[in-house]
Order: structure tokens, then sequence, then C-alpha cells
């Protein structure tokens, strides 16, 4: 497999690594669940959430 460089769109035609696209796709997807952890957080599903009895499919009760 070679490592060939893919232009950029909508732009002037910068030649970008496998590197450096890795890099950039990493910090978007950090970026993405980052927000999703905060969504989660905002609204207590994190907290809330009983864990599930992996048996049964029901929440655990104390």
């Amino acid at each position: 497999m070679s490592e060939e460089a893919v232009p950029q769109q909508g732009g002037p035609a910068q030649p970008k690594g496998l590197l450096q696209q890795m890099e950039e796709l990493m910090a978007s997807l950090n970026a993405d669940l980052s927000a999703l952890d905060a969504d989660l957080q905002s609204t207590g599903t994190a907290a809330s959430a009983q864990p599930a009895d992996l048996n049964t499919g029901h929440a655990k009760r104390p």
C-alpha cells in the first residue's frame, strides 16, 4: 500500500501525509467524544442509569 498524499478539497493542493491525516481525524473524534460526554453528563444519564444485569437484561437492585 502506498502513502500517496491526497490534495485538500476546496483550497490550494497541499499534500498531506498519512500521519497528519490520522492526527486530524483523531483530534476530530476526540472533540466529538468530549461533546457527547458533556451532553450525557448534563442530562444525568451517566450518573443515574443503573447497570443492567448481563444475564437478565434488568437493572440490578441495590
